[in-house]
């Protein structure tokens, strides 16, 4: 079976979704970075040198997600409907929850899970000077639903290699 993302020589190129239709697609991701109590206290109370580290990492996360098609090789540029990233704060770490949305012949699956990556390098970026040993960790998506294979939702506590 030959891959949609190889030619017939083998070549990579875009996939063809010339003749699909357009359809509600929505994905979400998620990640986590592990910080130290003293770099988790500063971004609790704002008071981290650079500024709002969770404000700058939710715009980072968004623009990420619009440029994903520039950052992705054979990633098609998507019109997002919808992007949303939003912060879950935890004991010792800052979970990280992207939605990306459009109305297309593909999905969203690879903005979502950029908007995640991108807010998390912000955080790092940010809180570096406190912490350097922070840890990105579980990106991964959650769930999508339209287009041909429908809705997909990860199972809980997924172990995947």
């Amino acid at each position: 079976m030959q891959s949609s993302h190889l030619d017939a020589n083998g070549n990579a190129v875009m996939v063809d979704v010339s003749g699909k239709h357009d359809t509600a697609r929505v994905a979400v991701a998620e990640g986590r970075i592990l910080l130290s109590p003293t770099a988790m206290q500063a971004v609790c109370a704002g008071s981290v040198a650079k500024g709002s580290v969770l404000g700058v990492a939710r715009i980072a996360g968004i623009m990420a997600a619009k440029k994903t098609s520039e950052l992705i090789p054979l990633c098609h540029p998507l019109p997002l409907t919808c992007c949303s990233v939003d912060f879950h704060l935890e004991e010792d770490a800052i979970r990280v929850l992207c939605t990306a949305k459009t109305e297309n012949k593909t999905g969203v699956e690879m903005e979502a899970l950029t908007g995640v990556s991108v807010a998390l390098l912000t955080i790092y970026d940010m809180c570096k000077s406190m912490d350097k040993g922070m840890t990105m960790t579980e990106v991964r998506l959650l769930r999508k639903d339209g287009g041909k294979s429908g809705p997909w939702r990860r199972a809980e506590n997924a172990v995947h290699a």
